[in-house]
């Protein structure tokens, strides 16, 4: 069977960012202004009030500090508390193909190939702009390759299971060397007037370029060991309209619309599952956890990530050993355990090993057990 290797992995950051403090203060005018009209109501005891927020409640919940975004304005303006992002037509490339493109470049310079080396492309992402055409296929276009692409959604596990789709297409011999991408607009499905989750997402894409190990050039190639996916089904983690289909006639946005989740049991039965997933991957291939360099795992919640780390290795996890970058990018969806591996690869030395492994909504679980060359 051919031997599949990662060579080449790419980042679009967008060139607006949001810190708590400022995402606070949007969301505490809103609270205010909305308890201010509703006055009233609220004291007969028929509406309830709403609590606003802080910083410090935000960290201590998620772990994130700031988030890079698409469109600022509109997110930071109390009477909107969205993205603003302008429709394009139907001549224009998309913002998702464009950011895909740009990650794109990047991975397929790292990797040592050219476009003519490609053939087939993945958009694997949570939120997609439209059904069809398929985004994969506009991205195609947009950087001439020749071959086949499609789309694919398993929400925040989409890179991983893009990976293994990507692997399985080189094996059976239908590609030599995919581009997966993930563009993600998180910003666009969030419910930022919910205090339980408007501090959440950001918005970023990744590219990777997986190909067969004989075609490989790159001065840095990880070997794909082991693949394991795993799906059941929850709504505790929902959401009902897609990408930015969601107003009502006044242009706000539906509650039941938009992002939605049970945090607490989220927490409570993703954490084990996701532990459980990667120990047994391990067991398989006859790797003691100590033997592992590296996780770059979902960028979802620190704390989750702590917790899955230390059942896994059965201790602590350092910052080195499980990087994190929910600080700074907040969560984005699919991109974030690739985020972490972009960033955080270039330090691993020949026949290390690493597992980049994502999970959310589903409930869905991939993890990727890698070899550096």
């Amino acid at each position: 069977m051919k031997q599949v290797v990662i060579s080449g992995t790419g980042l679009y950051t967008p060139s607006q960012s949001i810190s708590n403090d400022e995402l606070v203060e949007a969301f505490n005018a809103f609270v205010n202004d909305y308890n201010d009209t509703n006055q009233a109501q609220i004291e007969a005891g028929t509406l309830e009030a709403l609590a606003e927020s802080n910083s410090a409640f935000i960290e201590k919940a998620s772990g994130i500090k700031s988030r890079y975004v698409t469109d600022k304005a509109g997110i930071l303006d109390p009477k909107r508390m969205a993205p603003s992002i302008a429709d394009r037509s139907n001549d224009e490339p998309s913002i998702q193909c464009d950011m895909a493109v740009a990650a794109a470049k990047e991975a397929l310079a790292q990797a040592g190939k050219t476009v003519a080396d490609v053939d087939m492309v993945i958009v694997a992402c949570s939120n997609l702009q439209r059904a069809y055409p398929a985004i994969a296929v506009e991205v195609q276009t947009a950087l001439g390759i020749d071959g086949f692409a499609y789309d694919m959604n398993v929400a925040c596990s989409s890179a991983t299971f893009g990976i293994q789709s990507a692997m399985n297409a080189i094996q059976s011999g239908s590609a030599r060397c995919v581009l997966m991408v993930n563009p993600e607009i998180c910003t666009g499905h969030l419910n930022f007037r919910d205090r339980d989750s408007h501090f959440i997402f950001g918005d970023a894409c990744t590219a990777v370029i997986i190909e067969d190990m004989e075609l490989a050039s790159s001065d840095s190639q990880f070997k794909i060991l082991d693949t394991k996916l795993q799906t059941v089904f929850s709504n505790n983690i929902r959401n009902n309209a897609g990408f930015l289909n969601r107003c009502d006639e006044s242009g706000l946005g539906k509650p039941d619309k938009l992002f939605i989740q049970n945090g607490r049991k989220v927490f409570k039965e993703v954490c084990p599952m996701v532990a459980a997933q990667i120990s047994a991957q391990l067991d398989k291939l006859e790797i003691p956890a100590d033997n592992l360099t590296r996780m770059w795992l979902h960028q979802a919640n620190l704390s989750m990530n702590k917790l899955i780390s230390k059942r896994v290795l059965g201790r602590e996890a350092s910052l080195e050993e499980s990087p994190v970058i929910l600080d700074r990018y907040a969560n984005t969806s699919s991109a974030g355990s690739i985020i972490a591996f972009h960033l955080y690869k270039d330090d691993i030395k020949a026949g290390q090993l690493g597992v980049v492994c994502s999970f959310g909504a589903g409930y869905s679980i991939g993890s990727v057990v890698l070899e550096k060359r």
